[in-house]
């Protein structure tokens, strides 16, 4: 069986990637927030996974407004990251676990979540940047120390699945990888957030106070997020606030074990948004 050691969960604002190609880690408006990861790569150092399951949404990618399925699971050999358009030269590809996303699709098929399958699919930041913050030799190598098993979570197009439907895929990927006959150590992480608006009447708007009672209730009350609609939840927390989704099914990953934050940190502003950084691990 395999062990899951924990969850961790960020932002990933495509500006990171420019700071990082133009080694801006210790410049005074980037450094607060590079210098957040130090604990989490230590955590790393330490629980060493195998196999990261990352729950991110997809930019266009591989999906536009014709098609956009709600949930989608990679099952490809490796990833390549594409070009975004924001002059950020490409990052490494990431090494896929075959055999473990395709355990994943078929036990959230059997619990009747509808998803759409990828044997070929490309990254682009919503994976790439969480890789290179978590493991910066990896970006310098040109190759990640982790397999990747990409589930992406519709954010973009309405409408998206509820908190609570998020949830309770966390707890599907629970399953499978609990139920998957290998001995590695996987690691789930969350790909997105926190409050940010990029664009309309809005534009640069953040809610700290929510963003942070948030955070907390990942901790200790993981359903708390669950009583808002969609709708609540974008004015809450802006068009692209509802990144959320994906800190929300990690944490169902962890629904049935009492867990322990190893390390908070939350910074405004990135960009015009948010950043949130959340390690987890079991009590």
């Amino acid at each position: 069986m395999a062990h899951i050691i924990g969850s961790i969960s960020t932002s990933h604002v495509p500006a990171i990637g420019g700071a990082l190609a133009r080694q801006k880690q210790q410049d005074p408006y980037w450094k607060p927030f590079f210098d957040a990861y130090g604990k989490a790569r230590e955590w790393l150092g330490r629980e060493r996974p195998d196999v990261v399951v990352i729950l991110h949404n997809d930019h266009g990618l591989n999906f536009f407004l014709d098609k956009m399925p709600t949930f989608a699971v990679g099952a490809a050999d490796a990833y390549k990251n594409a070009d975004e358009g924001w002059g950020i030269p490409p990052l490494a590809a990431a090494r896929g676990c075959v055999d473990l996303s395709w355990h994943i699709v078929e036990t959230l098929v059997e619990d009747e979540f509808d998803i759409t399958t990828c044997q070929e699919a490309l990254i682009d930041h919503s994976v790439s940047l969480p890789l290179a913050l978590l493991w910066p030799e990896g970006k310098d190598a040109g190759e990640w120390p982790v397999e990747i098993v990409p589930v992406c979570i519709n954010t973009v197009l309405a409408p998206y699945p509820s908190a609570a439907r998020c949830y309770r895929l966390g707890q599907s990927l629970r399953r499978a990888i609990e139920s998957w006959d290998d001995d590695r150590r996987v690691l789930v992480v969350a790909s997105g957030g926190l409050s940010h608006q990029l664009d309309g009447e809005r534009a640069g708007f953040i809610n700290k106070p929510f963003d942070l009672q948030f955070m907390e209730s990942m901790v200790s009350d993981p359903t708390w997020v669950t009583r808002y609609s969609n709708d609540e939840l974008v004015e809450l927390t802006g068009t692209q606030g509802i990144e959320l989704l994906m800190w929300v099914a990690a944490r169902g990953v962890l629904d049935d074990t009492p867990v322990r934050q190893h390390h908070a940190h939350y910074h405004v502003p990135i960009s015009n948004t948010a950043t949130g950084l959340l390690v987890l691990e079991p009590a």
